[in-house]
Parts: structure tokens; sequence; C-alpha cells
């Protein structure tokens, strides 16, 4: 291989021709047939001791995930976003988030099984959240209080995050369930350094957030008892 400056540049366009025309061939492919080969090519760089060939593989099965209809697809999508590579995650979190945009039940129902299927700690869990506080939908609401009463205390404070976010005042009888909870989670600062917080104050902090945004709530008449 040329150690040329020249020839390097025009190998690499060479190579980004030979991708754009992979993915135009894997065009005509049935999707049912390329699902399952995206599958077993998830599933093999899950188990690649080579880390960063196992993110490339992974963030290019889901750019071609985000072609194929369907809740399988959602699915493997969030498999995706659970890998413990950054790079594979971001593609997947942008193909998911941009089928929302677009198709938001298909994902909403893949979420809803992602929060009974993936185990406690799963990256996925705290990445979602965030994803769905971008998309303008009526459905992200009631999502996101289904990840407030999930047992991974990271995936509860992200929703927490999120909902502030969003900005919705209804939120806040659902962060009210939460004010006791004595859980811990550590965050970052703009410092760099971690804080200890429990779940009970992150949602009290929302709570503050979302009266800011339209008033405190009425308070409600005392019974005559």
């Amino acid at each position: 291989m040329s150690n040329d400056p020249a020839s390097r540049l025009n190998d690499l366009f060479e190579a980004e021709r030979a991708v754009r025309q992979a993915q135009a061939d894997l065009a005509d492919v049935a999707p049912a047939e390329l699902l399952a080969l995206l599958r077993a090519t998830i599933a093999a760089a899950d188990a690649d001791e080579d880390r960063d060939d196992a993110a490339m593989r992974m963030a290019r099965a889901a750019e071609l995930l985000g072609e194929i209809d369907g809740a399988e697809a959602v699915d493997l999508l969030i498999d995706v976003l659970a890998s413990e590579e950054p790079e594979a995650r971001l593609a997947a979190g942008e193909t998911l988030e941009e089928r929302a945009f677009s198709r938001f039940k298909e994902v909403a129902l893949g979420v809803e099984r992602a929060l009974a299927r993936l185990s406690v700690g799963s990256p996925a869990l705290s990445e979602l959240p965030y994803l769905l506080a971008e998309v303008p939908e009526p459905g992200v609401l009631p999502l996101l209080g289904r990840f407030l009463a999930h047992a991974d205390a990271d995936a509860v404070a992200c929703a927490i995050e999120a909902l502030s976010e969003v900005g919705d005042p209804a939120a806040r009888a659902m962060l009210r369930e939460r004010l006791a909870d004595k859980r811990t989670v550590e965050l970052g600062d703009e410092s760099g350094d971690d804080a200890t917080v429990t779940i009970g104050e992150l949602a009290r902090e929302a709570i503050s957030l979302l009266d800011q945004v339209a008033g405190p709530e009425p308070k409600r008449p005392r019974g005559r008892g």
C-alpha cells in the first residue's frame, strides 16, 4: 500500500464508493433475508474480541436496520443500543430516533418490550429516555412514566431528567410517586466530578423545574371532615 497522501486519499474515495455500491446491492435483498443476516452479524459482533471491528459492524448493521420495517428491526436496534460500544450505540440511537419521528408507535412498542426483556444495568435503559424526549409525540410522557417504575435506578434517573427536558407539567404527578425513593445514583456535574444523589432528590428537583414552567399546582381544598 502506497504512503503517498494523494494515493491514500484516492483509496479512501474508492472504499467509500465500494460501501455505497454494497448498500445499493443490499437494497435488492428481501427484507426477511437481510434481517436474518443482520441478526447474525450483531450476535457475532457482540462476541467478537476485536472491539473496534465489532463496533464498526454493529454501527453499519444499525444503519441498514433503518431500511427495514417491523418489530424485529426495532428490537435489534435496541439490542445494538444496549452494546458497550459508543459508536454502535450512537448509530442505533440516531436510527431509532429517526424512526420514532416517522413511525412512533412502532418504536414505542419496541421500547415497551425492551422494558420487559432487558436486564438491569443495560445501557439501552439509560439511553432510551433521552431519545424519547426528542420526539414530539403525546405518547412520550406515559412511556417515560413506565421507566420511572423500573428496577434499574439509573434508568429511573435518566427518565426523570428526560421528563425535565420534555417540560410537560403533567409529569409532576408521576414524579411525586418517586419522592420517597431512597435509591442512589452517580451523576456527573459540570466540573467532571461525580455526585451521589437519591432518586427522590432528583424527582423533587424535576418537579421544581416544572413548577417554574407552569407555576405551582393549586392546593386541593380540605374537606370539612
